[in-house]
C-alpha cells in the first residue's frame, strides 16, 4: 500500500518504520530538527518490545502536498494540531483512501454514524466551529485506539518502548473490507491489530485510563507506578474514573471491569512516563481538550456532575498557564 504518516512523532515513528519494513512504500509528515534528521540519515528505530529494529529511508517533508494520493493515511498528531493539519491533507486523500486517527483521548468524528439521537453532533471542544468536519469527509475515517507507548528521544530516533495493541472499528461498527485489510496489513507489520465493532467502547475503555492518570501525571510529576503506589492520589483517579464510567455509561458503553480492575491495567505500564507528563516537560501543549474537556462537555449534555474531573481540569490548564504553554 501506499502509506503516509501523518506525524511522525513517537507513535507515528514506530507505525512507519514497521510498515515500512515489510514493504510498503511509506512516506512521513514532519517537521523542525526530527524532519532534518530523518531526511538527512533516515528514521532510526530503536525497538525495545520485539528488537525490530533498524534505519529506515524514507521520503518525508512537512508538507502533504509534496505526495499524491494514498492508500492509508495515519494522523499521529496531538488531538490539538489535527485541525489546521485537516485542510492541508487534502492532496493525499483519494476517494478510496482510509484516514485512521490513531489519536488520543475522544476523537472528533465521535458521533458519525453513531446511530442515536446526537448522531452526527459535534463535540465543541474539539471540532468549535465544524472546520474539520469541512476538511475531511468522516466517510474515510476508521477509528482506532492504540495501546502502545514510544519516544523520540533525539531528532530522527524513535524507541518503541512498550506494547504492540492497535484496536480498529468502523464509526459504525460494520465489519468492513477495509477494516480487514488495514488489520491484516498490521497484523504483518508485527502489530496486535484488531478489528472491533464496537469502537466507542474501546474509547471509553482507554479513555477512562488518560482521562485520570495523565493529568494527574501532569500535576504530580509522578511515573505511572509512582501513582499507582500513592493511595491518595489514587483515591483521587477512582473519584474521576467514577464519574468518566458515568459519562460513557450514559452514552451506552458500560466498562466491561471495575475502577480497580482498570487501574491494574495501568499497573502494567511500570514506571511509564505517560505521555501529559512528557509533555509538560518538554513544554508543549496537553491534550486537555480531547482527554478531559470534551468529557466535561458530554456530561454537561447529559446534566451528570463530574466535580472531581472539573478539580483537575482547571488544575492542570492553571500549571500549564503558569508554564506558559497553555
Amino acid at each position: 500500500m501506499r502509506v503516509c504518516i501523518v506525524g511522525a512523532g513517537s507513535i507515528g515513528a514506530v507505525l512507519g518504520a514497521r510498515l515500512a519494513a515489510v514493504g510498503h512504500d511509506v512516506c512521513l509528515i514532519a517537521r523542525g530538527a526530527h524532519l532534518d534528521a530523518i531526511r538527512a540519515g533516515g528514521l532510526k528505530l530503536v525497538d525495545h518490545v520485539d528488537q525490530r529494529s533498524g534505519t529506515f529511508k524514507l521520503a518525508t517533508s512537512a508538507e502533504p502536498a509534496d505526495f499524491g494520493a494514498q492508500d492509508l493515511v495515519i494522523i499521529a498528531l496531538k488531538a490539538h494540531s489535527i485541525a489546521t493539519m485537516l485542510p492541508r491533507m487534502r492532496a493525499l486523500i483519494a476517494g478510496h483512501t482510509v484516514v485512521v486517527p490513531a489519536i488520543n483521548g475522544l476523537p472528533w468524528w465521535y458521533f458519525h454514524k453513531e446511530g442515536g439521537p446526537h448522531d452526527g453532533m459535534r463535540v465543541r471542544a474539539l471540532d468549535p466551529d465544524g472546520t474539520m468536519f469541512a476538511a475531511l469527509d468522516c466517510r474515510h475515517v476508521v477509528g482506532c485506539v492504540v495501546h502502545m507507548s514510544a519516544e523520540v528521544r533525539a531528532p530522527g530516533e524513535a524507541h518503541h518502548t512498550g506494547g504492540r495493541r492497535l484496536i480498529l472499528g468502523e464509526p459504525d461498527n460494520s465489519r468492513s473490507a477495509r477494516l480487514d485489510a488495514v488489520c491484516s496489513a498490521l497484523n504483518a507489520a508485527g502489530f496486535e491489530a484488531k478489528a472491533s465493532t464496537s469502537i466507542r467502547l474501546d474509547v471509553w475503555t482507554k479513555l477512562l485510563g488518560n482521562l485520570s492518570f495523565n493529568p494527574v501525571a501532569a500535576l504530580t510529576g509522578y511515573l505511572m507506578n509512582q501513582i499507582c503506589a500513592d493511595d491518595d492520589v489514587l483515591n483521587v483517579i477512582r473519584a474521576v474514573m467514577r464519574e468518566g464510567m458515568a459519562v460513557s455509561e450514559h452514552y451506552g458503553h458500560r466498562m466491561p471491569m471495575t475502577i480497580d480492575e482498570r487501574i491494574d491495567i495501568a499497573r502494567q505500564l511500570g514506571a511509564a512516563r505517560i505521555s501529559m507528563l512528557q509533555d509538560l516537560e518538554q513544554r508543549r501543549p496537553l491534550e486537555l481538550a480531547a482527554v478531559v474537556g470534551a468529557v466535561i462537555e458530554l456530561a454537561d449534555l447529559a446534566n451528570i456532575a463530574v466535580p472531581a474531573t472539573r478539580i483537575v481540569h482547571s488544575l492542570a490548564l492553571a500549571r500549564t498557564r503558569a508554564l506558559g504553554i497553555a
